[in-house]
């Protein structure tokens, strides 16, 4: 089996995938570089995920990439839109031929004699074997598992006569006109269905939630920036809009986070004005937690509200008992009925795809290991991971990371070094969770098998882009803590202190 070494190995072709190859493209020219996608098309999530109404539920402002600005009119685009936006890019920059689709990569193996990294996996229906060498590995691939959704072990779900359908796994020919429908869940997804469903011709659609989210509308068109685009180039109008749309969205997440009860009431206020007085906000609207221990759900243009108050779509908040053959039996004794069911109900976190880590022949858990600046993992060289915020958009912290792993190949470069290692002498005795003050379910499920995170500086993870700004863009890289060492030489050795960049 043939070996293809590259400078810069880049493993996913969806936001982060697409986004680091540009930035390696113009930051670090001469270096060789490709792209291993494992599906047939470009874009990750937004590719593969088809239900109706699929949307980011971060403006396209900040979700868009810093270098090539967002010029369509609604900012909170859907699904088709963001992927177009994404195959332009790679048309832009010239990257079709830097990436390489069906590419399953399965182990990655680290050896410090050579400083290079053996990627191997499978390619093509065929599973042929194939196998890559690099000096750098940026692992782009999102964060969680592509191949199956969480459904939780629902009692007597084998019953029920209709579909039962998750979202991450939408049958294209699915028919659901004037079809009740059951869409059990509270988050993003969730309320992302229901008034996309009924608009698009279903019957009765109702949201079952054992808990309430946080909703907060929003208009789809941000007029601000529609405006500024008539004002200003294309380029400056959209550096406008991103820093005002960042730094409105980090005031407003301190200021919940200072003020929760005030924020609870404001919240559940809008709502309130949303579906009237006499509307039950307190069963269906008021979350058990504080707004942020979770993500809001965003509404744009008041559509789930605007289905309610329509009388399309009902929620419903209670524990489901069975599946019957018609649909759920709830604890309290309802009775709901459904031609479709769909399950709503999350991700299964995965990091890295999965992909199995060896460090000179030892096989590495990143359980074990703690976060250097959210994006490297501690005593591994060389290995880079893109996970974007979880209270602002992915991309913001994704061209950060990119920016950063540009920084250090390039001072790798200058100083005639191979392997750069955060090392961690012994695990701290205090370490908190990977994300922490965040309770979402999919991050609970998962919590044995992430990374930690140090309560200090750079190994605390900060969810914070201006902070960022200054740790990744403009930091320094020789900071004592990260070894740049040269091939042969142990990852343990005091770092070599030449001057950055």
């Amino acid at each position: 089996m043939a070996v293809e070494h590259v400078d810069v190995l880049i493993i996913g072709a969806g936001i982060s995938g697409i986004g680091a190859a540009v930035h390696v493209q113009k930051e670090c020219p001469g270096k060789s570089f490709a792209v291993l996608e494992r599906r047939p098309n470009i874009g990750g999530t937004w590719d593969l995920f088809r239900y109706p109404g699929i949307r980011s539920d971060s403006d396209m402002y900040t979700l868009g990439f810093r270098f090539k600005p967002w010029t369509s009119r609604k900012a909170i685009a859907d699904g088709p839109a963001i992927l177009s936006y994404l195959q332009e890019t790679v048309h832009e920059f010239g990257l079709k031929d830097k990436i390489r689709h069906g590419h399953n990569m399965l182990r990655a193996a680290w050896d410090s004699a050579t400083a290079l990294w053996t990627v191997s996996g499978t390619q093509g229906p065929d599973a042929t074997p194939i196998s890559f060498t690099c000096s750098m590995l940026l692992s782009c691939t999102g964060y969680y598992n592509y191949d199956k959704g969480y459904t939780p072990d629902f009692p007597g779900a084998e019953s029920f006569k209709g579909q039962i359908i998750h979202p991450q796994h939408w049958p294209e020919a699915l028919d659901y006109t004037g079809k009740s429908v059951i869409v059990i869940g509270s988050g993003a997804t969730a309320v992302t269905l229901v008034p996309a469903m009924i608009d698009k011709g279903s019957g009765p659609v109702t949201l079952l939630q054992r808990t309430p989210t946080y909703m907060v509308s929003r208009p789809s068109v941000d007029t601000f920036a529609v405006g500024l685009q008539k004002l200003l180039p294309a380029k400056a109008a959209y550096r406008v809009t991103r820093w005002r749309n960042v730094l409105a969205q980090q005031f407003m997440f301190n200021y919940i986070r200072k003020n929760p009860k005030k924020a609870t009431d404001k919240l559940l206020g809008l709502v309130r004005t949303e579906l009237g007085p006499d509307y039950d906000i307190k069963t269906h609207m008021t979350p058990p937690y504080n707004p942020w221990d979770q993500r809001l759900c965003l509404v744009p243009d008041s559509d789930i509200f605007r289905v309610i108050r329509e009388g399309k779509a009902e929620i419903v908040t209670d524990q489901i008992e069975t599946f019957t053959e018609t649909g759920i039996r709830l604890k309290s004794g309802k009775a709901l009925t459904a031609d479709i069911i769909v399950s709503a109900t999350g991700l299964n976190l995965q990091l890295l795809s999965g992909l199995e880590l060896t460090v000179d022949g030892k096989r590495e858990q990143i359980s074990d290991h703690v976060l250097y600046k959210g994006i490297m993992f501690s005593n591994i060289p060389n290995l880079l991971m893109w996970f974007g915020y979880t209270n602002a958009s992915w991309t913001l912290k994704a061209d950060l990371t990119s920016e950063y792993a540009c920084r250090l190949i390039r001072h790798m470069d200058a100083t005639g070094t191979q392997i750069v290692t955060p090392v961690l002498q012994s695990n701290p005795t205090a370490l908190e969770p990977f994300v922490a003050d965040f309770t979402s379910g999919y991050f609970a499920r998962a919590m044995e098998s992430l990374p930690k995170q140090g309560k200090e500086f750079p190994w605390k993870l900060f969810q914070n882009y201006i902070k960022d700004v200054k740790l990744l863009r403009k930091g320094t890289l020789v900071d004592g803590v990260l070894a740049f060492t040269r091939a042969h030489a142990e990852v343990e050795t005091e770092p070599l202190l030449q001057a950055a960049e």
